[in-house]
């Protein structure tokens, strides 16, 4: 039966108010975590249903609840037996939850039969969570259809009471009664017909394509947003439409739209799938690796090793001619008026890295500081730049402008293209350097200065020492470190390669122009943190 052609568009609920929510629960507190519900089937070999969807919720931070649908004898090899408790137990389980816990956000699975689904629409009409995702579980891998033409209604009926719906191609064709899309222009005309007839936002999957990349889109009211992956070549797949549809409930709670939530949890879906074959389960379709970002917690953290590392180098700065220069006052005039000429060429490509930063950031908190401090190096570090060069060195806005980068600036700058080519964790990494190095420099600089009155740079070595800047280095330490929470073991090391990198990239920008610089040996004895 075809959704399009049976069920009108359904108003669609509201969320609780803050009044009814906090009749349950901790009444005003704050939750530290968002508080997510799976109403699933079981796997018992734990790569599918709720034991699948409860792994990807705590991956993501949530703390994950679970309602039982149906008791699923399966493994890796298929599903040998169903059994359905029935409607009124289903219905007793979803009570006794949301009667006592506030709920962030429901995914729904596998429904069973018919009874169980108007259980549950019952049930979201009653209790009104704010985010709900449904994925359709309608059609096996084989193609075998799974439920009975009642039950598949009740699932449609069941889409225009989600927020957010994940068919894969075959369950989309089922939902709307048409033939399974083969090319991905008709399987976006029919997300487009789905988000219509039902009004949720559809998130499109197309694993069932050929081809190297597998594409995703989001289709909602206003726009097509489209997430584009790499085909990951394992057969250890098992779960991975439950994993999914779970980890982007988990965030949607701490995400500003659906288009984070979803790219969030593709990045995490393709390291868990990945991963799964080392977890040996099974000996037919394996699961994906939940936890494959398990080996980072624990650790110590990102930016606590990447200091030691570069120990070496933090001895070398404080042995720089610049810095003994800059600090006594008797660096040339022209000497740093070629620093800050290669500065300000620096600045104009570390904004579009910081920029960068801030498309790939994961949070509002991390879009906002990195696309703010982008903004803060193009507007008001370079205008004190132009300023000095300006007064000291005869050189009109046109001329800071049109400095050719030096091979020691231009070797920095690519050096930071390339990392923000790779993840946002890695971006961060590259970055981080830049704040906490010259930090760190800003820092030898007013001790060694001392008394600063009269001291001809002492603006600059005020603005080097600046505590607000010393403020945003510990909100782009923290930054890094949360991002590495969820690197594997390869990005993290990636992730340390770069901020050495950068780390020696700084060194070198410094000093280059005067003393020629004395390769250091990294790392040297117990430098000062």
């Amino acid at each position: 039966m075809s959704l399009a052609a049976t069920t009108p568009v359904l108003p669609r609920p509201e969320p609780a108010s803050s009044t009814a929510r906090e009749r349950v629960g901790s009444p005003g507190a704050e939750a530290s975590r968002p508080r997510v519900l799976s109403i699933a089937g079981t796997d018992p070999t734990g790569g599918a249903g709720i034991q699948a969807d409860l792994k990807a919720f705590a991956a993501h931070g949530a703390y994950g609840m679970a309602v039982t649908t149906a008791l699923v004898a399966q493994n890796t090899h298929g599903v040998r037996t169903v059994h359905v408790p029935g409607a009124d137990f289903l219905t007793e389980q979803l009570d006794a939850v949301s009667d006592d816990v506030v709920i962030d956000a429901v995914k729904i699975g596998m429904v069973a039969d018919e009874a169980n689904a108007r259980a549950i629409a019952t049930w979201l009409g009653r209790v009104r969570p704010p985010f709900v995702v449904l994925d359709p579980v309608m059609v096996a891998t084989s193609g075998h259809r799974l439920l009975d033409e009642g039950a598949e209604q009740a699932v449609g009926d069941l889409v225009a009471l989600a927020d957010l719906v994940t068919p894969n191609l075959p369950e989309l064709a089922v939902l709307l009664g048409e033939p399974a899309a083969t090319t991905w222009p008709d399987a976006l005309a029919q997300a487009r017909r789905l988000h219509v007839a039902s009004g949720a936002v559809v998130l499109l999957k197309g694993g069932h394509l050929t081809g190297e990349e597998s594409p995703d889109a989001l289709v909602g009211p206003d726009d097509v947003t489209t997430f584009s992956a790499p085909r990951v070549d394992t057969v250890h797949t098992h779960g991975t439409g439950c994993s999914l549809s779970a980890a982007v409930a988990a965030l949607r709670p701490r995400r500003d739209d659906w288009a984070g939530a979803v790219r969030d949890a593709k990045t995490w879906l393709t390291g868990a799938l990945r991963a799964g074959g080392a977890l040996t389960v099974g000996t037919g379709r394996g699961p994906v690796d939940h936890l494959a970002h398990l080996p980072t917690l624990g650790l110590r953290a990102f930016s606590e090793e990447a200091w030691e590392r570069i120990a070496g180098w933090r001895e070398a700065v404080k042995g720089m001619g610049f810095v003994r220069a800059l600090a006594d006052g008797s660096l040339a005039v022209e000497d740093f008026g070629f620093y800050l000429a290669q500065d300000a060429a620096y600045l104009a490509e570390y904004s579009r890295v910081l920029s960068r930063a801030s498309q790939l950031a994961p949070t509002p908190e991390a879009r906002q500081f990195f696309a703010g401090a982008a903004v803060e190096s193009l507007e008001v570090e370079q205008a004190l730049h132009r300023d000095w060069l300006g007064e000291h060195a005869g050189m009109d806005r046109g001329a800071v402008e049109s400095v050719d980068p030096s091979p020691v600036t231009a070797a920095y700058t690519n050096h930071l293209h390339a990392a923000s080519n790779g993840s946002y964790a890695e971006t961060v990494a590259a970055l981080l350097p830049c704040y906490w190095l010259y930090s760190y420099i800003g820092d030898i600089l007013v001790r060694r200065a001392g008394d600063l009155d009269g001291h001809p740079y002492a603006r600059w070595i005020s603005l080097y020492g600046d505590p607000a800047f010393q403020e945003a280095t510990r909100t782009a330490c923290s930054f890094a470190d949360e991002a590495a929470r969820w690197a594997s073991p390869a990005e993290l090391e990636r992730m340390l390669r770069a901020f050495e990198l950068s780390s020696m990239h700084e060194y070198l920008f410094f000093e280059q122009g005067i003393d020629r610089p004395t390769w250091p040996e990294a790392p040297v004895g117990d430098a000062e943190k």
